[in-house]
């Protein structure tokens, strides 16, 4: 990757599924075992080499998460702030980011998604202008984005449709993202979706349309924080990974676990703001 690489989390919306917990606190900062929310995607998209990241965050709540990261010298980071003053989509989220990103690469992840893969720069060595998704297998495609990869190569993505009926594939697009300057000349042009949103989808799309469209599989497990069960579900898989590690640290054998973290994935991207 010849361009700097800069980081955006998107931490908007209400949190309405995870009322009256939000009623207090942006739902980012509500804890996954041992830390708050946003932390993970922070430590995500570090391991991917960005020290220079902006936050984007509603209104309401936008001084907690100001309070808890402050300038993000702690973490080892540089960190911006953005406010969406109304709910408009992650796509238009993203497009307040334009000044900060400027012709730099940006690596894009939603503030409720967990990865359990150590996503690294090396594994983003070869991506030189265009976009990435970041695809994981499901069992149950239709309550997901579904990519349909060309069967040759693996790599790129020749069609991207939103909870489809009859999914192309099982490959679900998680909530991580890479894209070019380009990015924000196609949000530019994005008409609202039905819901009133622009969709984070339709800018994939336009991408898939140009053929500028590449991908990165999971191989382990990742997870949505953005409803109770989700929230529970994604603190018992980080549980069950630092609670393993203790285990090694002590003993030569096989590691006890609280519950499976093998599953395929620990919760639902959703391409909203709720």
């Amino acid at each position: 990757m010849a361009k700097r690489l800069k980081g955006v989390i998107l931490a908007g919306g209400t949190g309405s599924r995870l009322y009256p917990l939000t009623k207090v606190t942006n739902k980012h900062l509500l804890p996954v075992y041992d830390k708050p929310m946003i932390f993970y995607p922070l430590e995500t998209l570090k391991k991917m080499g960005c020290k220079d990241i902006m936050i984007v965050s509603g209104r309401e709540h936008c001084g907690d998460i100001l309070n808890l990261l402050g300038s993000g010298r702690e973490m080892g980071l540089k960190l911006s702030y953005e406010i969406q003053d109304e709910a408009g989509g992650i796509a238009h989220a993203l497009g307040l980011t334009e000044r900060f990103v400027g012709s730099s690469n940006v690596a894009v992840c939603l503030g409720d998604n967990i990865f359990n893969d150590e996503i690294s720069v090396s594994d983003l060595e070869d991506f030189d202008g265009g976009a990435r998704i970041f695809l994981k297998e499901v069992h149950d495609p239709q309550r997901f984005g579904v990519a349909e990869v060309r069967e040759v190569d693996k790599c790129s993505v020749i069609s991207i449709e939103e909870k489809p009926k009859i999914p192309k594939s099982n490959l679900c697009v998680t909530g991580l993202y890479i894209y070019d300057s380009n990015v924000f000349n196609y949000i530019k042009n994005l008409t609202p979706s039905d819901r009133g949103e622009l969709e984070i989808t339709d800018v994939n799309n336009f991408y898939v349309r140009d053929s500028l469209m590449s991908c990165h599989f999971l191989s382990s497990w990742w997870s949505d924080a953005g409803t109770f069960e989700s929230l529970l579900k994604a603190s018992t898989l980080v549980a069950n990974k630092k609670l393993c590690v203790c285990e090694d640290e002590r003993t030569e054998g096989t590691p006890r676990m609280i519950a499976s973290a093998s599953g395929e994935y620990g919760g639902e991207t959703r391409h909203s703001e709720k």
